[in-house]
This record gives C-alpha cells, sequence and structure tokens, in this order.
C-alpha cells in the first residue's frame, strides 16, 4: 500500500482499507454467528450440553488456531491468507445455510459450516492485525503534532461498531430464515474477499535471498519465533488475563444479574452499554495511555478488571437494596470495558517491539491462541464456582474473588524486567515482511524499552 503523508493523527486513505475491513468482518460475523445457539435449540432440538459442545468446537477452531493462522500468514503472505480467509468462512456460511435447505436439517453439515467459520477467523484476524502492524510501524515514522492514536485503537472501534450493528442486520433477516441469515453472510464475504483481492497488491519479490537470520520466523527446530522469544511468551501468558477478564460479561455477569433477579433484557441493555462506551471512549482512552509506558498502561487495565470483581465481591452477600439492584453490575461492566479499551490496543502494539525484524504473523497468533485457550480452561474453572454467586450468601463473593486474584497477579507480574529486555541493535529486514504490502517494516536501532502506545 501507498504510504500516507498525512501529518495527522488520523488512519490515512490506505489505513481506512484495513480499518473498514475490520468493520465488515465483524458486521458479517456477528450477524450470523450469534444465532447458532438459537437453530441449534429450535431446528436441531439439541440440549444445552451439546448446544455448548458445538459451539465450544466453533471457539476452539478459531481461537485455537490463531498461533497457525499468524505462521502461514509469515509463510504465505498476510495477502494471501486474508483473501483465503474470507473464501473458507464464506464456504462455512454457505454450508451452515445448506444445512437447513431440506425438511430433514443435516447437523453434521451445520457442524462443518461451524468449524469452517472458525477456520476462516483463524486464517484472516491474524494475517490483517500484520498489516495493521506495519501501517501503524509507517505511521510511527511519520513526526505528527501531539498525542497519535495507534491504529489498534481504531480497530477496536470499527470492531465493536460492526458487533454492535451485526445482531440487528441479522434479526432484520431472521423473519426469512436462518439459511437466509448464512446465505447474506456468504456473499457478504464473498464481496469483502472480492473488494480486498483488488484494494491489497500483491507482495513484491524479494530483491536478495532471505538469508538472514532475523528474516526466519521458524528458524530453531521448525518452531516460529514467537515460541522461541521467551519474554514474549510469557507476555502472551500473563495478558490473556485480559481477555478472560473481558470474557465473563458473558460467563460471569448473568450470575450477578440472576442474583438480583434481572432478566435477559437487563442483559442485553448492559452488553449495549459496552458497545457505547467502546465506540465512545476508545480513542480517548487510548491517546490518554499514550503517556504511560506499555507495562504501567496494562498494569493500570489490569488493576481495573480487578475493581470490577470486587465491586461485585463486596455487594454479592448482601440482599440488594431496592432500586440499586443493578449498580454494582453496572459498575463492574464500566470497569471491565474501560480496561478492555486500555488493555488491548496497547497489547497489540507491543506485538511490533517483540517482532523487531521478524514477521508478525505468528506473534499475533500465539497471543490470540494463548487468550483463547486461557479463556477456555478459566471458564470451566470458574464456572464450577459461579453457583455460590447466585444468590446472597457468605460465600457469594468467593467466586468474584477468585476473579479478582487474577488480574492483580498479572499487575504484578507485568512489570518484570526480564520480558521488556530486546536485543540493543536490530538486523535490518532484507525482504518484504509478508505482510502482502511489499513494503519492509524496520524497527528502531535500538529499541531496547517497551512499546508507547
Amino acid at each position: 500500500m501507498q504510504v500516507d503523508q498525512a501529518t495527522s493523527g488520523r488512519p490515512g486513505s490506505s489505513d481506512r482499507v484495513l480499518l473498514g475491513t475490520q468493520l465488515l468482518f465483524n458486521l458479517g460475523f456477528y450477524a450470523v454467528v450469534p444465532f447458532l445457539a438459537l437453530v441449534l435449540t429450535e431446528d436441531f432440538a439439541l440440549g444445552g450440553a451439546a448446544v455448548g459442545l458445538v459451539l465450544g468446537i466453533r471457539t476452539f477452531s478459531q481461537q485455537g488456531m490463531f498461533l497457525l493462522g499468524g505462521m502461514l500468514a509469515d509463510r504465505f503472505g498476510a495477502r494471501t491468507l486474508i483473501l483465503s480467509g474470507c473464501a473458507v468462512r464464506c464456504l462455512g456460511f454457505l454450508t451452515l445455510s445448506a444445512s437447513l435447505w431440506s425438511t430433514d436439517p443435516a447437523l453434521s453439515w451445520f457442524v462443518v459450516g461451524t468449524v469452517l467459520t472458525g477456520l476462516g477467523g483463524a486464517m484472516f484476524s491474524p494475517a490483517l492485525n500484520t498489516l495493521v502492524a506495519a501501517a501503524e510501524t509507517r505511521r510511527t515514522a511519520t513526526p505528527t503534532p501531539g498525542r497519535r492514536v495507534t491504529l489498534f485503537a481504531w480497530l477496536s472501534v470499527v470492531g465493536e461498531t460492526g458487533a454492535a450493528v451485526g445482531p440487528l442486520l441479522g434479526a432484520a433477516l431472521l423473519g426469512w430464515g436462518f439459511a437466509t441469515v448464512a446465505a447474506s453472510g456468504a456473499a457478504l464475504f464473498a464481496a469483502i474477499g472480492l473488494g480486498l483481492w483488488l484494494r491489497l497488491p500483491a507482495p513484491q519479490r524479494p530483491t536478495r535471498p532471505p538469508t538472514h537470520p532475523a528474516q526466519l520466523s521458524t528458524r530453531g527446530g521448525g518452531r516460529p519465533a514467537s515460541l522461541r522469544d521467551r519474554g514474549f511468551v510469557a507476555f502472551a501468558l500473563i495478558h490473556a488475563v485480559d481477555l478472560f477478564a473481558y470474557n465473563q460479561l458473558y460467563l460471569a455477569l448473568p450470575t450477578e444479574l440472576r442474583r438480583v433477579e434481572a432478566g435477559p433484557m437487563v442483559l442485553g441493555l448492559l452488553l449495549a452499554w459496552v458497545s457505547i462506551l467502546t465506540v465512545t471512549l476508545q480513542i480517548a482512552v487510548a491517546r490518554r495511555s499514550s503517556r504511560l509506558s506499555t507495562p504501567a498502561a496494562l498494569r493500570l487495565a489490569y488493576l481495573l478488571s480487578a475493581c470490577g470483581f470486587l465491586v461485585l465481591a463486596g455487594s454479592a452477600p448482601w440482599n440488594p437494596a431496592p432500586g440499586w439492584e443493578l449498580v454494582p453490575a453496572a459498575i463492574a461492566v464500566t470497569l471491565f470495558t474501560t480496561s478492555h479499551l486500555l488493555a488491548l490496543p496497547t497489547g497489540l502494539a507491543a506485538v511490533t517491539t517483540f517482532a523487531g525484524t521478524r514477521p508478525t504473523g505468528s506473534y499475533f497468533g500465539l497471543l490470540a491462541t494463548t487468550g483463547g485457550i486461557t479463556v477456555l480452561v478459566g471458564n470451566l474453572g470458574v464456572g464450577a464456582l459461579l453457583d455460590l454467586a447466585a444468590a446472597p450468601q457468605p460465600a457469594a463473593a468467593v467466586p468474584w474473588l477468585v476473579l479478582a486474584t487474577l488480574p492483580i497477579l498479572a499487575a504484578t507480574a507485568i512489570g518484570t524486567s526480564w520480558i521488556w529486555e530486546r536485543p540493543r541493535a536490530a538486523a535490518p529486514d532484507l525482504r518484504p515482511t509478508g505482510t502482502g504490502t511489499g513494503l519492509v517494516v524496520r524497527a528502531h536501532a535500538t529499541n531496547t524499552g517497551p512499546h508507547r502506545g
């Protein structure tokens, strides 16, 4: 892509292509996927455990495969993986639709469709992040007045916008049946793929063979560079607490609402509040956090999550006060969301520091996969405790205290100095990064400290 010479901190024209891609990805995803449980229950008559299994398979096929998707992006280029991911997700949505075309719905085809849907995301999401990282590196090299908001912050805003509008679009189409919803999603991803095929330039051929060690992302026994970077592995394990805490909006928050006898409508309103906060506050939070180092910003984010859990721990043992029943939940949701607004772009931007001159695909992939596995394992453990918090009693605080402990530990560990120790001199990259832009991403020659947002 051409380098924008704008001197403002706003995204340039080529950057807006990437942001628009994220918007459409989320729009198509959330127009279809939120209705999978409804279809499994009503059209296939599955019980809760079976529905959970199918949805768990879909989640693993995406989150669990992010590392592989990132490695493939490093190997074949981000453009190739994004276009391939669009094709796979299009095929997945078509398969979901086809499973309902006959009078006897085919569950096996529906499951195949959910797996393909996840695999498509595992292919294009890490690849898109590598393009955003390359664009952010170019923007950082251009002096701008004031505090610059990272592209990852803008990515969060447009992504959340798509996540908020997508279910409304899907609900509007649901009157024609889920087969129509899924087929419409397939058509959207086909259009996205065609548009990106036209807008994303093919990568240039390297001018000399990629023989420099810094260029080989899988040197050392075939393992990707991200797995051989002990500092980054530690960072990914610590930062996984952000995704785990944020996912409690979907696992643990309903338990608090059950304690105060609030219905599903309240949950929907609180999740809408999350979207409002994200769209309105993300840029302001990112601009403020640019004054902090990466460890300091992440430490603050983790502690905000811990405060949200402690608010619920303090209220859980007591009968809710009339008229104030929803106050603890509203405060906690606001804290969780603000924490995520601070942690998400900061964590993604830090990846470029760890990767240096190496391709970033496997780094983004490992970060996402670690978070997904942590959510899966952590939810199993926390889920066993949540029944304690379903009604006011002395032990009702226990699940929330356990949840608060995890981000507190992460806040303590994130400042460990050896995690952020990078080589004092990074060798120049002699080839395109495989991002599909045909441009070289270079690190600062003396990049010894954490990336600043």
